[in-house]
């Protein structure tokens, strides 16, 4: 009897949590998905911007280093992945959250 007891106060403590956060993530779901149009316009200017950066040195005789390139094209291939398959890395990502929340 205990052990029921001690099972129902368990699950009492952590479902009203899951239950907010299940909440909290779809609330931000429909502002984000008002706000994509916007943030992947401002993702393009900030790739702009970080071209610029990286490349604008060459003028000047510089190189680019390693260091500033992988992360700039790192992000330029996110950012076009997201833009070109958008229902695939929301699948992805559903599944690895469900994974996730799982292990």
């Amino acid at each position: 009897m205990g052990a029921l007891v001690s099972a129902l106060l368990t699950l009492g403590c952590c479902v009203p949590v899951g239950l907010l956060g299940a909440a909290g993530a779809a609330g931000a779901a429909i502002f984000l998905g008002k706000a994509r149009p916007w943030l992947l316009g401002l993702s393009g200017v900030f790739l702009i911007f970080g071209f610029l950066q990286v490349f604008g040195g060459a003028r000047c005789g510089l190189k680019p280093s390693k260091a500033n390139l992988v992360p700039l094209f790192l992000a330029t291939a996110i950012v076009a992945v997201v833009l070109l398959f958008p229902q695939v890395v929301a699948q992805v990502l559903a599944d690895w959250a469900s994974g996730a929340s799982r292990g």
